[in-house]
This record gives structure tokens, C-alpha cells and sequence, in this order.
């Protein structure tokens, strides 16, 4: 079987590297990921200036690109052929809820998808950090038994994605894999209003406090509890009851 692992916390980010180790014993494993992070940078493409790819040993590259650059170029071109899976990760926090609309991890996904190719995403719902490192290490065995799992089920459901999500607790803590449906996050306060060192207004996009909501079947409330949560997405985003209430509200013009 033939792995790719990319990411959008850069090529150096360490749960690149716990990604790569849980997936050795699938098959071969090629990485191609960004060349510094690429947090937040959704599905977005680099169409201003051309790519280029640094070879940094066998079967691994950097990108000066996006994570959605770095898997297009990896199935189009670098690899000798199309991969099996695309393996997008582990992200250095969680992604849960909205955040899969903003997120460069669950994009490198849906990018393998959009190409055709099964994709699973993974996030550590914890900050990856020089005190607790070694909780992102302890999920490797953990993460690698759960994609040996998902990579070999009999029918890997077609035109979706899994999204994956850790829990901040030792692997020996983890009370069990649930399927899960997004839940809600609302961030208060996370624009700042600064001065530039010439006193210019600015404003800074980060911070504040996230209150996270959901049913019991929600991505939040399953990691909440000590479980690693797998959500299935697709790229369809028609809200499907809308049209068939669509008689409550729709008029033709």
C-alpha cells in the first residue's frame, strides 16, 4: 500500500513525524508537506507564483505552497504513482466542529478526495508543546492500530473523508473510537485591535475563548470524554432538508 502524509504545520512540525511513524507499518509512506506552517489556510491554492518542490531524501519533499498545493503536486507529479490514501496530519490542535472549513489539515484531505483517492485527516486535541510531547508520541501505536483499521475496512465510504480527532489524554486513558457528526464553536473576542510601531490601527486575527456545543454524537463531546472521534465529511455542501422543504420557503421568481 502506498501512503501519502502531508500536513499545514510544515515539514519540520513533530506530529508530521508521529504520523509518519504510525503509518510505516501500512506500507510506504512518501511525505510531501509545506515548507513552514500553513495553519488556517483552508483549501486554498497558490496561483501568484510558481511552486517549488525540494527533494529532502527519499520519497520526501517540502513545498513552498499550501497543504491543497502539496497534495495536488504529490498525485499529479512527484509520486511515481497515485498513492492509496492520503493521510493529512496529526494537526497541532484539534479540528472540530467549524474548524473544517479553516483548516489546512482537513483540506490536504479533501484535496486527496477531490483527486480521487481515499483521505483521512488527524488532530491532536491538545497544543503540541515542549512539556507534553510526549502525549502526541503516545498515540502513534494507538493511531497506527486505528488506520490499519480504517485503511483496510471492506468499503471505505465512497466521495468522503474522515476527520479524525485525538483526545489530550495518555493513549492509555482512551476509552474507545466513536463515529461522531460535527458539533459547534463559537469564538468570543478573537480580534484584536493594536497599533503598529507608528501608531497605524491594525487588527489581529487569534486568541480569545472558544465555547464548543453539540449532541451527545458530536465530535466535542466525544473527545470531551476521553474518545477519539472520527467524523465522516464530504464536498457536497447542499443542505439536502432545504430542498425538500424548499415549499415552506422557496418562490420562483
Amino acid at each position: 500500500m502506498r501512503l501519502l502524509c502531508s500536513n499545514d504545520d510544515g515539514i519540520l512540525a513533530r506530529g508530521l513525524d508521529c504520523l509518519e511513524r504510525a503509518a510505516r507499518p501500512l506500507g510506504d509512506v512518501w511525505v510531501v508537506a509545506p515548507d513552514r506552517e500553513q495553519s488556517a489556510t483552508s483549501h486554498s491554492l497558490t496561483l501568484h507564483h510558481p511552486l517549488r518542490p525540494v527533494q529532502l531524501g527519499d520519497r520526501r519533499w517540502q513545498v513552498d505552497g499550501t497543504p491543497t498545493d502539496c497534495v495536488m503536486l504529490a498525485i499529479e507529479t512527484l509520486l511515481p504513482a497515485r498513492p492509496d490514501f492520503v493521510l493529512s496530519g496529526i494537526n497541532h490542535g484539534p479540528n472540530m466542529g467549524e474548524d473544517v472549513l479553516y483548516s489546512g489539515t482537513v483540506a490536504a484531505a479533501m484535496e486527496g478526495l477531490a483527486l480521487g483517492v481515499p483521505s483521512i485527516a488527524v488532530s491532536f486535541a491538545g497544543r503540541v508543546l515542549r512539556s507534553d510531547d510526549h502525549l502526541l508520541d503516545d498515540h502513534v501505536e494507538t493511531l497506527s492500530r486505528l488506520l490499519r483499521h480504517l485503511t483496510a475496512l471492506p468499503k471505505f465510504p465512497a466521495d468522503t473523508l474522515l476527520n479524525v480527532n485525538l483526545p489530550n489524554v495518555p493513549a492509555a486513558e482512551v476509552k474507545g473510537v466513536k463515529l461522531t457528526r460535527l458539533g459547534r464553536r463559537v469564538f468570543s473576542d478573537s480580534l484584536q485591535k493594536m497599533k503598529d510601531p507608528w501608531g497605524r490601527e491594525i487588527f489581529w486575527i487569534g486568541g480569545g475563548s472558544v465555547a464548543w456545543s453539540g449532541s451527545e454524537d458530536s465530535d466535542f463531546r466525544a473527545v470531551k470524554d476521553g474518545y477519539v472521534s472520527v467524523t465522516p465529511l464530504h464536498l457536497d455542501l447542499t443542505a439536502r432538508d432545504r430542498l425538500d422543504d424548499s415549499e415552506q420557503w422557496w418562490q420562483a421568481p
